[in-house]
């Protein structure tokens, strides 16, 4: 592969003239522009971009961690956070993780490594301690409420909004409420829990362990609840699901199990996916695009910032 050095000699100019040709300056004298540029065809040479980034120490890089692509909550994420990026002049990396620690880690080191500027962090498994020991080399921001940590963040209030949801089945006359969620340890699903719990306990209501289904994220998902409800001897007659994907599997699946959408089951989804207006599921409407954009304005800050993003119910035909 031809060296700069290479160029040079072709060209019959010095290194830094070369190099002044490839970053444009404007006080070159016309022939040996077109000297240089005859060399580099004639050698093939190519601009070694790491080197050029150290150099700047800057890459135009973020990196975005999140565990998979092929869900539209995250999809909608990448996104917003791709049209920032776009604006800006920034490239993205993205690491598919699958709430795996060491990819988690490798996307860290990656920026310990000035591989890349900075890191959004969409989902995790890896601490918030880890994390913030990794603050030092680049700036990272996270996609949830991280409280007093010395992060950046963007989040919604996932304990309020269940709770405005649960309020909502409650006044329409339900007592038996069930919901779904995905990983029971990730830190949406846990304010969901506790809002379940709280409100229950508020309402001087039952606790139906049964009521809850967890792992759920995909529209098969929706018939597995349905599978499993449909083994009680009382069912809920309302249900709060993990996401309009899971909501509209349950839509899909309720006339096999003879379940009439909403008077045997009202069901409220999350994030106001396309499917959900295509298929008339009210559902809680959490603005992911501009929450992307967000994410990556954070990024490019000098200093740390935490912003809550406001979120509404959107009531259609399943309540």
């Amino acid at each position: 592969m031809a060296s700069i050095r290479d160029v040079a000699r072709i060209a019959g100019v010095s290194v830094a003239t070369v190099s002044r040709v490839l970053n444009n300056h404007p006080y070159v004298k016309k022939e040996k522009v077109e000297a240089v540029k005859r060399a580099i065809e004639e050698t093939g040479y190519i601009q070694n971009i790491n080197a050029i980034n150290l150099k700047k120490g800057k890459t135009n890089l973020v990196g975005i961690v999140l565990p998979i692509v092929d869900h539209p909550y995250f999809s909608q994420l990448i996104q917003g956070i791709s049209l920032a990026a776009a604006s800006h002049h920034y490239k993205l990396v993205l690491y598919q993780t699958g709430y795996h620690e060491g990819q988690e880690m490798e996307a860290l080191e990656m920026l310990k490594l000035k591989q890349i500027d900075s890191l959004i962090i969409c989902s995790r498994k890896v601490s918030l301690d880890t994390i913030e020991r990794y603050r030092q080399y680049g700036m990272i921001v996270l996609f949830e409420n991280g409280g007093n940590t010395p992060l950046s963040y963007t989040y919604v209030d996932h304990y309020a909004c269940f709770m405005d949801a649960l309020t909502y089945l409650y006044e329409k006359g339900h007592r038996e409420i069930g919901f779904s969620i995905n990983r029971s340890d990730g830190t949406n699903s846990r304010q969901r829990e506790q809002a379940y719990r709280d409100f229950l306990e508020l309402k001087r209501l039952p606790y139906h362990e049964e009521y809850m289904v967890k792992d759920c994220l995909y529209l098969e998902d929706g018939e597995r609840i349905l599978d499993r409800f449909s083994r009680l001897q009382r069912r809920p007659t309302a249900l709060l699901a993990t996401s309009d994907q899971v909501a509209a599997g349950i839509v899909i699946a309720s006339s096999k199990y003879g379940i009439a959408i909403p008077d045997d089951l009202a069901i409220i989804g999350f994030d106001n996916h396309p499917i959900a207006k295509a298929m008339n599921i009210t559902t809680i409407g959490i603005p992911l695009n501009s929450i992307g954009q967000l994410l990556f304005g954070q990024t490019l800050a000098d200093t740390v910032s935490h912003k809550e993003v406001s979120v509404h119910l959107i009531e259609r035909m399943t309540v």
